[in-house]
């Protein structure tokens, strides 16, 4: 059961069959927002877990801050995150908005602790996914490469992720008192550090940038559209930094 859904939730598209591998070095991103407030979620914190683990997908936990007035405020939720995720309902005209839901490629949605549904989502964005952007990370001393394939189609911003690849929160309050649960991949900071025009591109970051956040991974995303109006994920990539 959905905790506190603010709409219900619309059938996601749907394809039979097995998660189909990415051609060449492009990923799925599946972003899963999620709240320590929300009695509903630890089911879907425990799966994007096990999903980090697929090498095909960039599973990202995106915590929102709107359930914070139940009595425990979210330790890792940011309220850029919550902006997002109306974002994504606006952008597809749905108005869907609740926890745990699992945004796939910026474009379909499935319920967050929903096994089936996600990887129906999966193969559906797959299917539709607009031109792919390879992306790939690699660890250079004390910075990171970023190499970025050239492709077609319109621009689009590069976004860059600090993240907390694995965090125990022990909750306190609300409906998840008593709780430690475990959050993989929660995203502490978005940053737009560029755009990506066309040609390849090759960029570097620092180390520091990340581990000042209290970071220990970083995830690149190229998305259509602006962080108002998001579009469809174009590529994506992953990379613990420890």
């Amino acid at each position: 059961m959905l905790a506190r859904p603010i709409v219900l939730l619309a059938t996601v598209v749907a394809l039979a069959g097995p998660v189909p591998v990415a051609a060449g070095d492009t990923k799925t991103v599946i972003e899963l927002f999620t709240s320590q407030g929300c009695s509903s979620c630890p089911p879907a914190d425990k799966l994007l877990g096990e999903l980090a683990q697929d090498d095909r997908l960039v599973a990202l936990s995106v915590p929102v801050d709107y359930w914070d007035y139940l009595g425990w405020r979210d330790t890792l939720a940011l309220h850029t995150h919550s902006v997002r995720q109306k974002a994504y309902a606006d952008a597809r005209g749905d108005r869907q908005v609740y926890t745990p839901q699992a945004v796939i490629n910026g474009v379909l949605q499935a319920i967050g602790s929903d096994r089936q549904e996600i990887t129906r989502a999966i193969a559906a964005a797959e299917v539709n996914r607009v031109p792919a952007i390879p992306v790939s990370l690699k660890r250079n001393g004390d910075k990171i490469d970023i190499e970025i394939a050239a492709g077609s189609g319109t621009a689009a911003p590069i976004y860059l992720l600090a993240i907390a690849c694995e965090t125990k929160v022990a909750i306190r309050k609300g409906e998840n008192r008593g709780k430690t649960i475990t959050y993989f991949n929660a995203v502490r900071s978005w940053r737009r550090f560029g755009e990506w025009t066309g040609p390849a591109m090759r960029v570097s970051v620092p180390v520091s940038e990340l581990t000042s956040a209290g970071a220990d991974g970083l995830a690149i995303l190229i998305q259509a559209g602006s962080a108002e109006e998001p579009g469809p994920i174009r590529g994506a990539a992953f990379l613990k930094i420890n």
